[in-house]
């Protein structure tokens, strides 16, 4: 039987989703817990990868077991078991074939910037003070919608087959001082947000115009784009799949 687990984390402790040899990752510490709760080897196959620092509001793994699971009474289990940054939400039964990564057909991200200093919130939202010009980020944004290929905001080192990436919705929205960018896309590449966002920063700091923005795209080069912003303010808050 195949089964869905909806979970969320705060990945500041944590170099990412995935697997790494001689680092902590969610990927391991939830194999380690299920693998114990349900006495025998699971490994989880997550909807996606997420880099060392940035937090999931919602990510979707999926596993295989041989027979039924409670799923109330392991959901209990597991938030009883698991330290307190990762926290499991549901554990659903799908279908033999259905894939957490594959399956999905719409992921969406926030990035939160802090126009002032919070001492609350250093590890969950990036400071940034200098004065951005969010109208002209928001006009810079409804360019992403006129494009396909992203390879400019992608690193450079990647074994993607291809760059191109379906964006269905990209704009910033600012309450008091915290900032938010939303966008969602069918798919993203590696570091591909963080990019898109400090090159929308240098379109609010005025560094570079609207036509240079559109020009970057095109011209498919990393080293043209902007800088990535730091992971802490990366947040993955919507996986869509048509089935659930």
């Amino acid at each position: 039987m195949r089964y869905f687990i909806k979970l969320a984390y705060n990945g500041t402790l944590y170099h990412g989703w995935q697997y790494q040899p001689n680092a902590s990752s969610v990927q391991e510490t939830l194999n380690k817990a299920f693998s114990v709760l349900l006495n025998t080897s699971i490994n989880l196959m997550g909807a996606g990868r997420t880099d060392t620092g940035v937090h999931a509001k919602v990510m979707y793994a999926h596993f295989d077991f041989d027979t039924h699971i409670d799923s109330s009474k392991l959901v209990h289990k597991l938030n009883s078991y698991l330290p307190k940054d990762i926290v499991i939400y549901d554990i659903i039964l799908v279908a033999d074939e259905a894939h957490s990564r594959f399956d999905a057909t719409k992921r969406t991200y926030e990035y939160h910037i802090n126009t002032f200093k919070d001492a609350f919130s250093q590890d969950q939202s990036w400071y940034f003070y200098q004065k951005l010009d969010i109208e002209l980020m928001n006009e810079a944004s409804k360019i992403l919608f006129n494009h396909i290929d992203f390879q400019c905001f992608s690193k450079v080192n990647t074994d993607v087959n291809t760059f191109d990436c379906t964006i269905f919705e990209a704009y910033w929205k600012q309450e008091n001082e915290k900032l938010v960018f939303t966008i969602s896309a069918n798919r993203f590449l590696r570091n591909m947000v963080r990019a898109i966002v400090g090159t929308l920063i240098n379109i609010g700091l005025h560094k570079i115009t609207l036509a240079d923005f559109n020009n970057i795209i095109e011209g498919k080069n990393r080293d043209k784009a902007g800088f990535s912003v730091p992971a802490h303010g990366l947040y993955l808050t919507e996986i869509h799949y048509d089935y659930l």
